[in-house]
């Protein structure tokens, strides 16, 4: 599953090309629409309080669009939605955006949105695994760059 955007999009389509999978596009995992934002540069930005309190993870409209706790909303539910269509022991992989990983990532599990800032950014081709375990959600790896590892003692 992927972003309907062209980075998340080809990022998929190039993994899939690899293991023989298939990619369903969804609107709900684009990125934050910056709404008056968009286009604009960092710099001239910073003199809109309403910025400075998006950039310090306060859960405000980004450009008068959407806030963190909405992109997180729209993106747990395809992401939901996917897990419960795997059969037991599969792999959903979604490509998307940082802000929206993040976003999607704090849904999952159900932390407060002030607390979503404390995970760091993704780098470019890295990513975050998620694990339903019988307690809930948990993030097993975050910006990853090699496959997880087995934990002895793990809630499985």
């Amino acid at each position: 599953m992927a972003s309907d955007l062209s980075r998340a999009s080809e990022t998929a389509a190039a993994l899939a090309s690899l293991t023989g999978g298939h990619v369903r596009s969804s609107a709900a995992l684009r990125e934050t629409h910056g709404g008056t934002w968009e286009g604009q540069l960092a710099d001239d930005l910073r003199a809109d309080p309403q910025y400075i309190a998006w950039l310090a993870g306060d859960d405000v409209p980004a450009g008068g669009s959407e806030t963190r706790s909405q992109v997180g909303d729209r993106a747990a539910v395809a992401v939901r939605a996917a897990a419960e269509e795997l059969d037991a022991g599969g792999v959903a992989v979604v490509a998307s955006h940082g802000g929206t990983i993040r976003s999607v990532i704090g849904r999952m599990l159900d932390l407060p949105v002030e607390h979503w800032r404390v995970f760091g950014g993704l780098a470019n081709c890295c990513w975050s695994v998620l694990e339903e375990s019988r307690t809930g959600w948990r993030l097993v790896e975050h910006n990853a760059g090699s496959l997880p590892q087995v934990v002895l003692g793990a809630d499985r």
